[in-house]
């Protein structure tokens, strides 16, 4: 009744005074006036989702303030965060790396650099010319993933063929390493079938710096220069080429020395892949000492001797090669038929390489920069100078340490009389050694098939015998290149 509600509730409360005159069910004020009303609870209901609103905002508020001066913050540069810059890096592309957990601070940081360019690099040459001395400048150079001589195996298992017609193979084998394709070798196996060649099948793996450090032997370390001794490479463990290819994408520089390219033009494809981007450095030496150098490691030299002869023209006369005497008296003077081979050699290659000189001296898009001249004779003469300049072309840096292995290995008490034998030699005599080996006959038959090679490397003809044997003269000037 009426009554009873009023008794509870006075009139001035929350029922306004028309409600309070009008009639009412009953039932219906007393929902409106019970604590436990559903009015009352959805007004909490509402206080408290309101509460929770103003406390997310709030909240949301600090987080994006505190995310600002986070961001002022990682936008400095910090040096102590600054990882350290790797030794090597693998050229391959490598998958991406994903966060273990999120960090909103990684959405603000800087792009990494994009990975370095690799250097590739032939040293183009022939036999005798000092190169195994030049390719110990690279095989030292922790740096440095460097072959010796991978050609050879091409040559052996196509042997008799001329040297004429192995070029596109060495060419496509030289194409397969620079992309660190390791497998080709296997192309040119002579171990046998069924028989897979291992690292120490290689061609020069007994002083390869690569071959005989850790991880693939822990005979040397690669960080350390010294020369390797074959003796205690060999005994290596051989290894499978996997690893070795495995370790040549870790390398930034690829270094091959080779003695069996003859024309510069054959790599000019590999030159102008943008992919490859190869660099040359013809290494030479005047053509007398290498003719001398290759009577004297004659024997050693016969089977190459015979295919580089075999490319020689048979339509264009030539003048005879020394006398028949001397070519026929091979019991008395110990050489014969193996020197007039090794002279004979020096026309094929003296006529290759009056051809590449040619070349660079008007060079097409694809050699200009890319080719370097290194005159051995510079090189023993100043190594320091000579190897910095070449270090400089390939973008290496020079370490104290390289600088004395080349002093020293220039600076020996004499010149060695063993072929194929990298050892610290007079530079002196190193130079000049030529012009008390060789007879005046045999210089001149030198001169005349060498003549245009050596106008423009800067070594000087003679005219006399007594102007051989003048050592005070030097027969060296600057050079055209």
């Amino acid at each position: 009744p009426k009554s009873a509600i009023a008794r509870v509730l006075p009139k001035s409360a929350l029922l306004p005074r028309l409600l309070w005159r009008r009639p009412a069910a009953p039932a219906v004020l007393l929902l409106l006036l019970l604590p436990w009303s559903p009015a009352r609870l959805s007004m909490k209901v509402f206080r408290r989702k309101a509460l929770v609103l103003c406390l997310g905002y709030v909240l949301l508020l600090l987080l994006t303030m505190l995310n600002l001066l986070d961001y002022k913050w990682h936008k400095e540069p910090q040096q102590c965060n600054r990882p350290p810059p790797a030794r090597r890096a693998p050229s391959s592309p490598q998958l991406p790396h994903f966060q273990r957990r999120s960090d909103i601070r990684s959405v603000y940081r800087l792009p990494a650099p994009p990975p370095r360019q690799r250097q590739l690099v032939y040293v183009f040459t022939t036999w005798r010319s000092g190169s195994s001395f030049f390719g110990e400048l690279f095989n030292q150079n922790p740096e440095v993933f460097f072959l010796y001589e991978p050609v050879w195996h091409v040559w052996q298992k196509l042997y008799p063929g001329d040297a004429v017609s192995l070029q596109g193979a060495a060419r496509d084998m030289l194409s397969s390493l620079y992309r660190c394709d390791l497998a080709v070798f296997q192309l040119y196996n002579t171990a046998g079938a069924g028989k897979n060649l291992t690292t120490l099948g290689i061609f020069g793996a007994a002083t390869n710096k690569v071959i005989c450090s850790s991880p693939l032997c822990p005979a040397y370390r690669k960080e350390v220069v010294g020369m390797v001794d074959d003796k205690v490479c060999k005994k290596c463990p051989p290894q499978q080429l996997s690893l070795l290819q495995d370790e040549c994408h870790k390398y930034h520089t690829l270094v091959i020395k080779g003695v069996r390219v003859f024309d510069l033009a054959v790599l000019a494809p590999l030159m102008q892949d943008p992919a490859l981007q190869l660099k040359v450095i013809h290494l030479v030496r005047d053509p007398r000492a290498v003719a001398s150098s290759r009577i004297k490691s004659r024997h050693g030299l016969i089977r190459e001797s015979l295919q580089v002869v075999r490319s020689r023209d048979p339509r264009v006369h030539r003048m005879p090669l020394l006398d028949a005497s001397h070519k026929l008296n091979s019991k008395k003077e110990g050489g014969g038929g193996s020197d007039y081979h090794a002279l004979g050699a020096m026309e094929v290659i003296c006529s290759s390489m009056a051809k590449t000189l040619q070349t660079a001296l008007r060079p097409p898009d694809w050699l200009k920069n890319n080719y370097l001249v290194v005159r051995y004779e510079d090189l023993v003469v100043d190594p320091i100078k000579t190897v910095r300049q070449v270090y400089g072309f390939v973008n290496l840096v020079v370490s104290p340490e390289m600088e004395k292995f080349a002093l020293n290995m220039t600076s020996g008490p004499g010149y060695s009389s063993k072929p194929f034998v990298v050892s610290a030699r007079n530079a002196t005599q190193a130079v000049s050694a030529w012009r008390t080996a060789l007879s005046f006959q045999q210089i001149k038959q030198i001169e005349d098939y060498c003549h245009q090679p050596m106008a423009i490397l800067g070594y000087e003809r003679v005219n006399s015998p007594e102007e051989v044997k003048d050592l005070s003269k030097t027969l060296l000037r600057m050079p055209r290149l």
